[in-house]
């Protein structure tokens, strides 16, 4: 981004003014992973990662959970902080991993599991089937770019099966508004007794430079038409920069488009962190930039001058309550820098916390980690997105 452009979006941002329960750390089930490559061995926290959430098979735990779960959103995740930092041994491992449990052995005929963990039974397996659309998008995402850097085409093979199944299954077309990503398959559409009908929503599931990626590797697929509608999404359910975890689209009754979600309310906290962050990597050149920035820049304001992000706001009223973790700061990282604000350096400090700190309970998290592996890694240099989502190290 150019001084000039900065200058703007400061001005603008200006001119606007403005727990979940901890379970022990079980030190029986932290197997450890295989030494990392040369280039994994320079990234501190990518090594942190797998030294302690990452299993010898494969397996991100998040130890934070009553159940010990694994998700396929850390699956995918670590699969795409193995491909930057080119440790194609730890991606294949967390692959085959996902392909074994959240798809039962294979993921050619179906999308994966969204969550495996410690059944209230004891035993140990799928918690919940219903699929979840954005890691279905960055596991597509994750494989087709390790089909392009490690020229492997059996990954792209695996690619294109997910996306035709993403694709069928998780994509709707909203009457009045166009195509959209649904969180998952099932559960997401309500019918009410007037005869309206209502979508649930998370714009987190959307990240720009993914979805150009996919459009690349898959034409005839709805990639890039989602990617038109990210703007318009944001802009529709933000307020004074604010973006709620969840919404809605209604049609018919008494009322009519975006309303707050039934069931999580206009609070915006562990899932909308990550709107910002996807808006932070996205290249300025890509064609929604400007909207996207636009319509969260006042949020930009509202951190000036505050040495912590809070943990919760909410939409309609504005309203800000808690405060975040250090990991809040990492993920908003490339948000500030993209959006020129005074608040980068005093986040960046508070960031850079998650680094290093002591493993256990009152340690950083899962979640923790990957959002500073994402904010971190990102203002590190240590990826980029390009202009048709490719991802450069």
């Amino acid at each position: 981004m150019t001084d000039q452009t900065r200058r703007r979006y400061v001005t603008y941002a200006c001119a606007l003014g403005a727990s979940a329960l901890t379970a022990a750390w079980p030190t029986e089930t932290r197997a450890h992973a295989p030494p990392a490559t040369r280039r994994a061995s320079r990234w501190p926290l990518y090594r942190q990662f797998l030294e302690r959430f990452v299993q010898a098979d494969g397996r991100v735990i998040d130890y934070s959970t009553p159940t010990l779960q694994s998700t396929s959103e850390g699956q995918s995740y670590g699969m795409v902080f193995a491909l930057v930092a080119d440790d194609r041994d730890a991606f294949d491992r967390l692959w085959r991993w996902s392909v074994a449990h959240l798809g039962n052995g294979r993921l050619d005929d179906k999308l994966p599991a969204w969550q495996w963990g410690r059944r209230a039974d004891g035993t140990w397996g799928v918690l919940d089937r219903n699929p979840a659309a954005d890691a279905d998008l960055w596991f597509a995402f994750a494989l087709a770019e390790a089909a392009r850097l490690w020229q492997a085409p059996s990954y792209a093979d695996a690619a294109r099966a997910l996306l035709r199944r993403v694709a069928a299954q998780e994509v709707v077309t909203l009457p009045g508004f166009g195509p959209m990503l649904l969180p998952g398959p099932q559960g997401f559409i309500d019918d009410g007794p007037d005869g309206s009908r209502r979508w649930r929503l998370n714009a987190s599931y959307l990240p720009v430079p993914l979805l150009r990626r996919l459009a690349a590797f898959d034409p005839s697929g709805p990639w890039d038409k989602l990617a038109a509608q990210v703007a318009r999404l944001i802009g529709a359910v933000s307020h004074a920069g604010i973006v709620p975890d969840w919404s809605a689209y209604r049609v018919g009754g008494r009322r009519q488009g975006f309303v707050r979600d039934p069931v999580k309310g206009d609070v915006s906290s562990y899932d909308a962190v990550r709107v910002y962050l996807w808006a932070g990597m996205t290249p300025d050149q890509d064609s929604t930039w400007g909207a996207i920035m636009q319509a969260l820049l006042p949020n930009a304001a509202r951190l000036a001058g505050r040495a912590a992000p809070p943990e919760k706001m909410y939409a309609e009223s504005g309203k800000v309550e808690g405060i975040g973790p250090p990991a809040f700061s990492a993920a908003l990282l490339p948000f500030l820098q993209a959006a020129g604000s005074p608040a980068l350096a005093t986040q960046m400090a508070r960031a850079q916390k998650i680094v290093g700190a002591p493993p256990g309970p009152g340690g950083p998290t899962y979640y923790d980690t990957v959002l500073g592996l994402f904010g971190l890694g990102f203002m590190e240099g240590r990826y980029r997105f390009s202009a048709s989502g490719q991802l450069d190290r």
